[in-house]
């Protein structure tokens, strides 16, 4: 029986750097490892990066998990009668809460004999979560930060990620605040970039036989609010020169994309650029104000590169395509030519799940 497990939490906490780094855990233990994304919209930057180096990638786009059921149903039979995998790990919207009552209570109730079903994890990067926990909103709508207290508070498991961001002294007294705040819950801390934690999380969720273990008070007014306020934007881009630096390339673009956001106080809830060579691949990430943008991996140089941008911001769609547009060009200039193969720019609509629970599966 395949074990599914789900790794929620707010845009830009880390997911896809977990989830990447899991899978090539249990990879390397002899386990089938099939990743399911989720987007509003295709053209997902998670998508890409993990079919490069992961197993079995399936994308659920167009809406979230808990609006399509059945379409993350139909990704959760393929990886088990086509792959066989032995977890399945599934990444949600990062703007969806109430995950507890609209997906692991119906799959407790409709898929028992096919499924097991692991302990709700819900990664926050500590910054945040300090911000959070003053009650202050992180400089996000205050809306959206409603959506994270709501993610946490329905968590079986609080991963504070990106442990290696803040000084090691300050680790476990943020970690005793979080257990004081939300009781419920067990917290726990992570760094994907430098493997802390990796296998007491692991631990946690391929053995415990409970999930879900508590819902949520969600006023969906506030929910849809705290989506709705974001731009969400969605391209592929295909880029062509003489000759060209891609690493550099990108990071000029995401340093020009940061300092238009940020003369605007527009806040960035993500922005993240995923670049394909014949060379490599490399990956920008963009979680705030400039200083925020972080890079890995190389994709090297040469003559053509294939760019996926998904961004989250807090302007309206058609400002953040517009601007979108003119940094890229402006980026350009007359020595790289680009072409839009795909542009989605798109508000979320009032989230309406398929199945809402109001009682604990047992």
């Amino acid at each position: 029986m395949a074990r599914i497990i789900f790794v929620g939490g707010f845009l830009g906490a880390g997911k896809t750097t977990l989830l990447g780094e899991i899978s090539k855990k249990l990879t390397e233990n002899g386990r089938c490892v099939g990743l399911i994304t989720n987007d509003q919209a295709s053209e997902l930057v998670d998508t890409a990066l993990l079919k490069r180096t992961s197993g079995f990638v399936a994308e659920v786009s167009g809406s979230c998990f808990c609006c399509n059921f059945e379409g993350l149903m139909d990704a959760v039979s393929h990886m088990n009668s086509d792959k066989q995998v032995d977890y399945i790990i599934a990444e949600p919207v990062g703007s969806c809460t109430d995950l507890s009552a609209t997906i692991l209570q119906p799959l407790k109730e409709k898929m028992k004999e096919d499924l097991a079903i692991a302990p709700l994890s819900v990664l926050i990067d500590p910054i945040r979560l300090s911000d959070i926990l003053d009650g202050e909103t992180s400089g996000l709508h205050s809306s959206a930060a409603y959506i994270i207290r709501k993610q946490l508070e329905e968590a079986d498991i609080i991963l504070i990620s990106k442990v290696d961001l803040i000084e090691e002294e300050d680790i476990g007294p943020l970690k005793k605040r979080a257990a004081r705040e939300w009781p419920l819950a067990t917290v726990l801390t992570v760094s994907a970039a430098r493997g802390d934690g990796l296998e007491q999380w692991l631990e946690e969720v391929t053995r415990r036989q409970d999930a879900g273990n508590h819902l949520a008070e969600v006023d969906y007014d506030i929910y849809a609010e705290g989506e709705a306020v974001l731009g969400w934007l969605n391209a592929t881009v295909e880029l062509q020169s003489e000759n060209t630096d891609w690493d550099h390339f990108k990071e000029n673009f995401l340093h020009s994309l940061s300092r238009r956001f940020d003369r605007l106080n527009a806040t960035v809830g993500h922005v993240k650029v995923f670049v394909e060579t014949d060379q490599g691949g490399s990956v920008g990430n963009l979680t705030g104000k400039e200083k925020t943008l972080s890079l890995r991996g190389t994709s090297g140089g040469g003559l053509e590169a294939k760019m996926t941008l998904n961004a989250r911001v807090e302007l309206s769609p058609e400002k953040l395509e517009e601007i979108v547009k003119e940094e890229m060009r402006s980026v350009c200039g007359s020595s790289i030519s680009s072409k839009f193969l795909s542009i989605k720019c798109l508000s979320p609509g009032r989230p309406n799940p398929t199945y809402r629970y109001d009682r604990i599966i047992g």
